[in-house]
């Protein structure tokens, strides 16, 4: 400020008012830092000179002086820390357990030794056989609860396949002889009796008749083993990606 000047009025929060108002200071001048004036010294004349201005001097506390300032900065830094802190400790606790979990997943560390990496892999191939054979068997295990996503076991699955190809054969109104007279049964009969007693036809008798029945069924039962088969690989994949997975 010029001589015979004075911010009254500003530090008063009366001509531009600031939410958190002015506070007034003097600093050193060029002249007190060319004079080697310490911080200190500066801030004990600065006392002086708010203590035994005229104007400033009448004024109430708490707007004028460094150590005002520095009060005043001091309660704002710990507003801030104390409404941002919960949160920022909130974060960085997410961000440790999201670390915890990746660790996890990642398991113990991997052995070093010859014997320790035989013994890690064997207990991976028997985990995986066990868990192979409780999904095709329809075991309940909770360790595959996290592997497969599937309504119902791969037994259940593999059973319902065959119980849709062969339903319409165990239908108590499906008759295996229907497409042959008594004449081809005869002649059937005829034809493999051989040496076998009258009355007790012979077994090959029964084979013969049943045998183009059995053709019907073999090409929709290999379309049938084939995509069993390709069920429980994409089964066995599955569970070799999530025990395999690190």
């Amino acid at each position: 400020m010029d001589r015979g000047t004075n911010a009254k009025k500003m530090l008063m929060n009366e001509e531009i008012a600031l939410r958190l108002g002015f506070v007034g200071v003097k600093g050193r001048s060029k002249a007190d830092i060319n004079a080697n004036m310490s911080v200190r010294e500066g801030l004990e004349k600065e006392k002086q000179y708010f203590a035994s201005h005229p104007v400033y001097s009448t004024m109430p506390h708490g707007h004028c002086g460094t150590e005002v300032l520095t009060q005043k900065l001091t309660q704002i830094l710990f507003t801030h820390i104390r409404n941002y802190l919960p949160e920022i400790v909130k974060e960085i606790n997410v961000k440790i357990a999201d670390c915890e979990d990746r660790l996890k997943e990642l398991g113990t560390d991997l052995p070093l030794t010859t014997r320790d990496k035989v013994h890690l892999l064997w207990s991976l191939v028997t985990k995986f056989t066990e868990n192979f054979k409780n999904a095709v068997r329809g075991r309940y295990d909770v360790k595959l609860e996290s592997v497969l996503e599937q309504d119902v076991s791969g037994a259940a699955r593999i059973k319902a396949m065959f119980a849709e190809l062969y339903g319409n054969y165990v239908d108590r109104e499906f008759t295996a002889t229907e497409e042959y007279t008594d004449r081809d049964i005869e002649k059937a009969i005829i034809m493999h009796e051989g040496d076998s007693i009258p009355g007790f036809p012979s077994i090959d008798s029964f084979l013969f008749l049943l045998q183009p029945q059995l053709d019907r069924l073999k090409e929709p039962a290999v379309e049938l083993i084939s995509y069993v088969y390709g069920f429980l690989e994409e089964l066995a994949v599955n569970i070799l990606n999530r025990l395999f997975s690190r």
